[in-house]
């Protein structure tokens, strides 16, 4: 393993961590917090034209007040699928369609439903964890075939170990802000 190959592979393990972070930010913008967020609707795939469309791509998601998100529906024939993918999510929203805007009032959070979010959170950022150290067992088993099979030194192993679990130890520690993070904007009130 030359030293090309080496900034190749910390490249490699740095880019499949950032992706478990991306992943993360991504689940993180699904949970509810006390304002609104159109990364709340983005996940939801509308029925129209006989398959599944992202909501961006039938209508404009728009926030105007704090506690309010919109859509602003293209077609006025997809109003009604886009408000029942929207009742039917899961999020707990009551849309409510004024012409072509659908209007989705966000009802404030009970503490039982913020620290149900929180653990939620918890668990999507332990998920990362598990991903990032996934991809660490992955690059130190690369790394000791490597060394068995003489393209590395064992000095460069342990050296090259050692940058993989810095990389590590950064991308966990990125995690757990985020998580601190998101936990404190689920539970302010």
């Amino acid at each position: 393993m030359s030293s090309t190959s080496n900034a190749d592979t910390k490249k490699d393990v740095s880019r499949r961590m950032e992706g478990a972070l991306e992943v993360l930010h991504k689940e993180f913008g699904g949970l509810r917090t006390g304002r609104a967020s159109i990364s709340l609707l983005e996940p939801l795939m509308i029925d129209a034209y006989g398959s599944q469309m992202p909501i961006n791509q039938v209508g404009t998601v728009g926030i105007p007040e704090p506690r309010m998100l919109t859509v602003q529906v293209w077609d006025k024939t997809m109003v009604k699928s886009v408000e029942k993918t929207i009742m039917e999510s899961g999020l707990g929203l009551n849309p409510i369609s004024d012409g072509q805007l659908v209007r989705v009032p966000l009802p404030a959070l009970t503490e039982e439903r913020r620290l149900e979010l929180s653990k939620v959170a918890a668990k999507y950022a332990e998920d990362a964890r598990i991903a990032v150290r996934n991809v660490r067992r992955h690059a130190m088993d690369e790394l000791k075939r490597s060394e068995k099979d003489g393209d590395i030194t064992e000095d460069e192993h342990h050296d090259y170990s050692q940058e993989v679990q810095e990389l590590t130890d950064s991308y966990v520690k990125k995690i757990d802000e985020s998580l601190s993070h998101k936990e404190k904007d689920i539970l302010q009130v």
